[in-house]
């Protein structure tokens, strides 16, 4: 027996990041107590409140968890939080303690599990893949690391056969997972914290991709060395499925599809990058082999709205633009900027800038530097630190990243000042973006750039 099948409750030890919250939503959709901790009340912890669940933000060992039983309670961590006195009184009381990643690879291991790995595309490819099931009316589940804009959640279930999760290279987590069918995007340095350097996080992906069972099906963007068989998929150039012969008209991409039998012509797309069609090229192709017709997918595929802070884009009566993004790394901004500068280059962009961790902003420096400096203008906002302390970072700051891009206008603002510094810039456009808390101005400036 699964050993998730012997809990009645579930504390859920930092339930507000992305990847524990739709594990909660899923426990408490199967009808299970579901309570836990965060350090901060965000849009989401609220919206878990709404759906019933308890959380509290205070670090204290209270009536509601000394009279938790440890026969019935299963205690869910991210490895995110490295201390906490929650944290030490489950284990001191010998609760079952699990990470996040462990939990998932239990619920999915009797799935189908589709599986999306990649330093960059993971979260939209997810997401992509769980809407094309949701419009096929497979029977699935799925855990995203974003929040859909078509279903309102990073949670759905619609059946049980197969399950899509992103499978998040963070501390190995994606080494708990059984993967039947899996893609990896991308396998750029990142979480050097973590792997030390780029050979170790190709050796992690090498090991993940070695999950999938040599009978189902792996599919690894062209070019990607992943070190066992595998489709490969690729936009603008031949591979075993790759999309072509994109043309843009106004907001909209159209391409062609081609798998290694067929050619299904004029798809429309209204996420824009390159980029984001390859994400759309591979989630074809996993729809093509769990049987979607075509028909379907066409339509599935122009109707795809997109993940929240993912391009997230305002269009205002004013001729003003405003886009939200979550994008945390050099290769994702670049994206971004590039995508914005090919729809709209004549316009001027004020880009703000929320570095996420210390150590990422030390590692990637350079790379930073070079894809900041694409904007006219720049807001760069102080570190946000997450699960690190600044004190172990001596000289990483934002001045020091800010003296290294090469603009004429650019500043160094805290969370707190930027929506003032903010509403005294020209722009025709403006880009938030970043992955710590800078999502919390995106309400007031979207009311007020409505207002100007």
């Amino acid at each position: 027996m699964n050993i998730l099948q012997t809990y009645q409750t579930f504390y859920f030890v930092g339930i507000g990041g992305i990847g524990m919250s739709a594990l909660a939503r899923y426990f408490n959709a199967s009808g299970k107590k579901v309570l836990g901790y965060d350090k901060t009340n965000t849009k989401l912890t609220q919206n878990l409140m709404n759906e019933g669940i308890d959380i509290v933000f205070e670090d204290l060992i209270d009536e509601r968890i000394t009279s938790l039983q440890k026969e019935d309670t299963l205690v869910i961590y991210t490895p995110a939080i490295k201390t906490l006195g929650i944290l030490d009184y489950f284990n001191e009381n010998q609760f079952e303690v699990l990470k996040r990643a462990k939990v998932l690879g239990l619920i999915t291991e009797n799935t189908d599990c589709i599986a999306i790995a990649g330093t960059h595309g993971k979260t939209t490819t997810s997401t992509l893949v769980a809407h094309l099931c949701k419009e096929a009316d497979l029977p699935f589940s799925c855990f995203l690391g974003g929040i859909s804009e078509n279903f309102k959640s990073n949670f759905l279930y619609n059946g049980s056969k197969y399950s899509v999760v992103e499978a998040d290279e963070y501390d190995r987590s994606f080494l708990n997972l059984s993967p039947d069918w899996a893609v990896v995007t991308s396998t750029d340095a990142d979480h050097l914290d973590i792997y030390g350097d780029k050979s170790h996080i190709e050796e992690g992906f090498r090991q993940f991709a070695a999950l999938v069972p040599q009978d189902k099906q792996l599919f690894v963007r062209k070019g990607v060395e992943i070190g066992r068989g595998h489709q490969t998929y690729a936009v603008n150039e031949p591979a075993d499925y790759y999309s072509d012969n994109l043309r843009m008209d106004h907001d909209k991409i159209y391409f062609d599809f081609h798998t290694p039998t067929e050619t299904i012509k004029d798809f429309v797309w209204e996420i824009p990058g390159i980029h984001n069609v390859e994400n759309a090229t591979v989630a074809l192709a996993i729809l093509h082999n769990l049987g979607a017709d075509f028909d379907t997918l066409r339509k599935a595929i122009a109707n795809f709205k997109g993940i929240k802070r993912r391009y997230t884009k305002h269009i205002y009566q004013n001729g003003k633009i405003y886009i939200d993004d979550y994008a945390h790394h050099p290769t994702e901004i670049n994206a971004v900027v590039s995508s914005i500068r090919t729809f709209y280059p004549d316009k001027k962009l004020v880009v703000v800038f929320q570095p996420h961790l210390f150590s990422r902003t030390r590692d990637f420096a350079d790379g930073f530097a070079e894809s900041l400096s694409k904007a006219d203008e720049l807001i760069l906002l102080d570190i946000y630190p997450a699960r690190e302390l600044q004190e172990n970072f001596q000289g990483v700051n934002s001045s020091w990243l800010l003296d290294k891009v090469i603009l004429d206008k650019k500043e160094v603002s805290t969370l707190s000042d930027a929506f003032e510094k903010i509403k005294e810039k020209d722009f025709d456009i403006l880009l938030t973006v970043g992955a710590g808390n800078i999502d919390t101005l995106y309400d007031p400036i979207c009311e007020w750039i409505e207002k100007i």
